[in-house]
């Protein structure tokens, strides 16, 4: 998109840019709708990282409430400059998170504790070092999608073995946001042109990141009951303000 405001950034380097003019709204970010956009994504993970520290989940939740920070500071940096360096600081997280999903689901059937934590390690680390350096586009997103891929399955699984409706509830709100996030970005991507010349441009990459910001809390919350039923902490899904599901778990006393 053309560049409105000057630029404090400088000329734009990342390979993608999306269906908002640059600059129009400050010299200081190029893109202002997608960038503001992220604000509630970082402060839902701030609600469910608090919300496993209090009640002492194990720490895989807390760093993965933190991973979604991270991933979110470093989507309002490439967002606001568009610049290669600040996209790879978006995209390398994308796919840590995953790996830190995967860990999450299909660790609990995994009998080399060690093995699994340290191979993914591993393999983020290698996928930083080669991404800074052969810089993937199209590979970066098919590699990307191969990794949610891997996630559904297990989710599904843990679906149909949870009987309880209000975390039935937290997977469907999963799939319904994850489904308008994705129309989103879809159609933002596949017809800005046409969005262009419109009076009024509805900003769907934006709308896309508040969609994904409350997938993953979603997501989160949702996972975070399966563990606390599978370790026994009689997990209940309550409401904070009658709107924001979090699990409240009971531990026995030994715990």
């Amino acid at each position: 998109m053309a560049d409105g405001a000057s630029s404090f950034w400088g000329p734009v380097t990342s390979t993608h840019e999306w269906c908002e003019p640059n600059y129009v709204y400050s010299s200081y970010i190029a893109e202002f709708f997608n960038t503001i956009s992220i604000v509630p994504s970082i402060l839902l993970a701030l609600v469910g990282l608090l919300n496993s520290l209090r009640q002492r989940f194990e720490k895989r939740f807390s760093v993965l409430h933190i991973s979604n920070m991270i991933l979110a500071i470093g989507s309002i940096l490439y967002h606001a400059t568009l610049q290669r360096l600040q996209q790879q600081g978006d995209e390398t997280p994308m796919v840590w998170e995953m790996l830190l999903y995967i860990y999450i689901l299909y660790s609990p059937d995994w009998h080399y504790r060690s093995t699994m934590p340290t191979f993914l390690f591993l393999y983020g680390a290698a996928f930083a070092i080669a991404h800074s350096q052969l810089r993937f586009d199209i590979g970066f997103k098919v590699h990307y999608v191969l990794l949610c891929l891997l996630c559904i399955p297990r989710m599904y699984k843990y679906y149909i073995l949870t009987e309880e409706k209000s975390a039935k509830r937290l997977a469907k709100l999963y799939v319904v946001t994850l489904s308008l996030g994705s129309l989103c970005w879809l159609v933002d991507r596949q017809f800005c042109k046409d969005i262009s010349r419109w009076y009024f441009n509805p900003q769907g990459h934006a709308l896309w990141h508040i969609s994904m910001g409350f997938n993953s809390y979603f997501a989160n919350t949702f996972l975070m009951y399966c563990r606390a039923e599978q370790k026994r902490w009689d997990p209940k899904v309550e409401h904070f303000l009658g709107f924001f599901p979090y699990v409240k778990i009971q531990k026995p006393k030994a715990q």
